[in-house]
């Protein structure tokens, strides 16, 4: 029986280690990252149609047209596979908009899975992963949707097993940083010392959090908003075992071992109105 609509939910994602190890001729950056999904999601309701693409959003705005990544991710898998239906694509976006919560890089994902799941998987998993990787470098990993290590420019993945069960408080203000913008601006020692013990501890299954959070792009983001800091410290204070920016910002998240402690500072977190405030799980 053919389907002629689907639900499917997009989730965010933090950068728990984010380390810029070098930079191509073509401008990308390499990196080397840990992404961890998280249950803060937007949801797509994708309906097959007579009139063409439609994209609509609710929830928060976003760009229209070919900037609209959702736009951009249906209109690829259309070209890719020839088919010539229409569809009509609703957004409810939960997650901020330029927050370094990769909300629309995971829409994109969404986009391309939902559409083949609905034509019944005209597209292989290697063809979804070249889709993916050609509408940005954080793409492939919404694919995957577990804790991973990234390499090269965010496409090399290599997924962690056993990653630890972890709460996550995300604030994130009213402020939207552009990512090339954190990346031209910060100062560079490319340099990969200290990284293998990274990906080591990782693959052996060491989750020491404090000693492994780290992200290159936080200096220059905290320095023209020097307000992150205190939320980074207001985090810390309730009890969190580590803060960090995420991305190029401007959200921070902290990580909490227990439901109830990542509640609590949750609600407190609120009553400072800093920006909003996601108390969620990790997913993997």
């Amino acid at each position: 029986m053919n389907q002629a609509a689907i639900e499917i939910l997009s989730p965010a994602k933090v950068n728990i280690f984010l380390k810029i190890t070098g930079k191509r001729d073509n401008g990308y950056h390499e990196l080397l990252t840990v992404f961890v999904p998280v249950a803060l999601y937007d949801k797509l309701k994708i309906t097959k149609s007579e009139n063409g693409l439609e994209v609509y959003c609710s929830g928060r705005e976003l760009p229209e047209g070919q900037n609209n990544l959702v736009n951009r991710a249906a209109a690829s898998f259309f070209k890719k596979t020839g088919i010539k239906k229409g569809v009509k694509i609703t957004l409810i976006k939960k997650i901020p908009v330029s927050s370094g919560l990769g909300g629309g890089s995971s829409d994109a994902a969404t986009t391309l899975k939902g559409l083949n799941q609905l034509w019944s998987n005209p597209l292989s998993k290697e063809d979804l992963e070249r889709l993916a990787l050609s509408l940005g470098a954080d793409v492939p990993f919404f694919l995957l949707q577990r804790p991973a290590i990234a390499g090269g420019i965010g496409e090399i993945l290599q997924p962690i097993e056993n990653f630890p069960s972890f709460w996550y408080v995300i604030v994130s203000p009213d402020l939207m940083v552009s990512t090339a913008w954190a990346y031209e601006r910060t100062k560079l020692k490319l340099t990969n010392n200290g990284n293998r013990d990274i990906v080591d501890s990782f693959k052996k299954g060491i989750f020491n959090i404090p000693d492994l959070l780290f992200n290159d792009l936080e200096g220059v983001t905290l320095v023209k908003y020097p307000f992150l800091c205190s939320i980074k410290d207001s985090l810390l204070q309730l009890g969190a075992l580590g803060a960090l920016m995420t991305g190029s910002g401007p959200s921070i998240f902290s990580i909490f071992d227990s439901v109830k402690k990542a509640r609590e500072a949750g609600k407190i977190l609120e009553s400072y109105d800093k920006g909003d405030v996601f108390v969620v799980k990790g997913l993997g």
